[in-house]
């Protein structure tokens, strides 16, 4: 059981990949339910025989179908979520690279593979992706990651599921890529003839001193497609989607 766990919660490569390889782990994990069918009967058996102890396995036949159920609703759970970030990538604009660096953050902090992180594992996992959450001192008040809570954990079942923790990660990183995108529409306007590049005349042209001062020390030179360096020409594209870098 608990490999079959680990092989849908450790699955790499593409979305679609993931999705087909977790559809036929689930696929096997179905077929499992006609065996664990005659354990019950068996288990039945002994028990109208009066036979309680049985010093052959420590698993009781109620546990086992405890643990199929478990399997059966990861399966379903791992499916949707795959389902639903390949339809991020495609309609959204999140990118697959991104998508597989939470995956990959959330497998790492889910140490029991169970598809869920507890709450503090969330905090950390959260931190590890950039997230600047302050340290509180334990029964102390943490208003900003309760805040946090208040969307993956509302009923505070004292976990966050994979699906609700890439739901709300996808629903953070597509407001950035909005964001990104309105910024960078901004940047693209105030660039002569709408280039990829903005120039230092046009910053201090149409941005107050502060602002174009800002933008000047954190903007890149712009290279051209030739590895060239352009004078006075910066690239407000890589500055822009810096900005929302988690």
């Amino acid at each position: 059981m608990f490999l079959y766990r680990s092989c849908m919660v450790e699955e790499s490569g593409t979305l679609e990949s993931q999705l087909e390889a977790t559809k036929r782990k689930h696929q096997e994990i179905r077929a499992m339910r006609s065996q664990l069918k005659k354990i019950e009967d068996l288990g039945a058996a002994m028990e109208e025989a009066l036979i309680l102890d049985n010093k052959y396995t420590e698993h009781s036949t109620v546990g086992l179908a405890q643990q199929w159920d478990q399997l059966d609703q990861l399966g379903m759970r791992m499916q949707h979520n795959l389902e639903q970030q390949i339809q991020a990538r495609n309609t959204t604009g999140v990118t697959e690279e991104a998508l597989k660096e939470f995956s990959m953050m959330f497998k790492h902090f889910d140490k029991d593979k169970s598809g869920r992180l507890n709450h503090q594992e969330f905090k950390s996992c959260l931190r590890s992706l950039g997230y600047d959450l302050p340290m509180v001192e334990e029964g102390e008040p943490d208003p900003e990651f309760e805040n946090i809570l208040d969307i993956v954990d509302p009923n505070r079942d004292g976990h966050v599921s994979l699906q609700e923790y890439m739901a709300f990660m996808i629903s953070r990183e597509t407001e950035n890529v909005k964001s990104s995108e309105e910024i960078e529409s901004a940047f693209r306007a105030l660039s002569t003839e709408q280039k990829p590049y903005v120039t230092k005349e046009e910053l201090y042209q149409n941005l107050t001193r502060e602002q174009a001062d800002y933008c000047i020390s954190h903007m890149k030179p712009y290279m051209d497609s030739k590895g060239r360096e352009l004078p006075s020409a910066y690239d407000y594209v890589e500055f822009t989607r810096s900005l929302f870098v988690n």
